[in-house]
């Protein structure tokens, strides 16, 4: 079989690897579509700390079983599945207190352990799930970053009476700001710098005045233009950069909820008075803890519609060029999937 290989920082091809036998509890999965994330590009420049070299990047995909290891039920053979990348150990503090997203003994599918750049990948049964009846299969590989959306909408809460604020019109974002106005129904507002990121958030949800082009308008003098006042109760920082953080702290209301998704290494300059004088809450979030039923379960309400993001489908083959459109060409990309051909 043919798989997609980081073998170090900077050195990515295609190479023909050993078909995986399915261990005890596992299934076999012929890919079909596996999305580009950030992490993969980061693992690529060797900027993630938890991945060791060579490995088989991708932690969005789907496809179908093909085959199984002892102890799961042949009927699973020919299911379409798409794959939750979590696996966690079930006995340390952090599972036992249902948050096994961060479990001390993590393993992250396509960081710690080969993943779905790959005609076939092996994964525990449990991390299967079977894709919603009707869905692509090119909208179902999104699932995974509805799952992120989902973990820490579910982080902050979200009250009917919040005033919700985006930070990015990325695949995050634009997830997030999708949940927010149609699972939540509350007002969202998204920044970016590109108006045509901003038009895909007009796909997905928002209203005209939601969404902020901070190359042309100062955003707290934004959010005053359009009624927030005194700032917004629900922030959530999908760009990531130190900066936005301590932006963050200063615009939120009183009791506001911040959600942080970023894991840049650099310190951000909060004053501890601006965090207690308001009582503000931050809320850091990882992956996703077990929401993949959740998101499933909002698919086949018809309340999202992952596909909504997916820009361009590229053969797994030209993955360097896939690459370099997801990481260089922000305006005219969003969700880069690799191709991985009918099995």
């Amino acid at each position: 079989m043919l798989s997609v290989v980081v073998d170090q920082p900077q050195h990515m091809a295609v190479q023909e690897r050993p078909m995986p036998e399915p261990q005890e509890g596992e299934v076999r999965i012929r890919v079909r579509y596996a999305g580009i994330c950030g992490s993969d590009l980061h693992i690529f420049h060797g900027y993630n700390p938890f991945v060791s070299y060579p490995r088989v990047i991708g932690h969005e995909f789907v496809g179908r079983i093909m085959s199984v290891g002892p102890g799961v039920d042949a009927a699973r053979i020919g299911q379409t599945v798409v794959v939750d990348p979590v696996i966690s150990c079930g006995q340390c503090h952090a599972c036992l207190i249902g948050r096994r997203n961060v479990c001390s003994r993590l393993q992250v599918i396509g960081v710690h352990r080969d993943g779905g750049f790959s005609q076939y990948a092996c994964v525990p049964q449990g991390n299967a799930y079977v894709v919603p009846k009707g869905l692509a299969d090119a909208s179902a590989s999104v699932i995974e970053p509805f799952a992120v959306a989902a973990n820490v909408t579910g982080r902050t809460g979200v009250f009917p009476s919040d005033v919700a604020l985006i930070y990015g019109a990325g695949p995050v974002g634009l997830n997030l700001m999708q949940v927010l106005k149609r699972v939540y129904g509350i007002r969202a507002f998204i920044t970016d710098h590109f108006d045509e990121r901003l038009a895909l958030a007009l796909q997905v949800g928002a209203a005209e005045d939601e969404i902020i082009n901070t190359r042309r308008e100062p955003l707290e003098e934004a959010l005053e233009k359009r009624g927030v006042q005194g700032g917004p109760t629900l922030i959530y920082d999908a760009v990531c950069h130190p900066s936005i953080l301590e932006e963050a702290v200063r615009l939120a209301a009183p009791a506001g909820r911040i959600g942080i998704l970023g894991f840049s290494n650099t310190p951000s300059a909060i004053p501890q008075q601006e965090l207690t004088k308001k009582e503000l809450t931050l809320y850091a979030s990882r992956l996703n803890c077990a929401m993949f039923p959740q998101v499933i379960e909002w698919i086949e309400k018809g309340l999202v519609d992952p596909g909504r993001i997916i820009s361009h489908k590229v053969d797994f083959r030209d993955v360097q060029s896939a690459f370099d459109l997801a990481e260089r060409d922000p305006r005219n990309s969003c969700k880069v999937l690799l191709d991985f051909g009918a099995p």
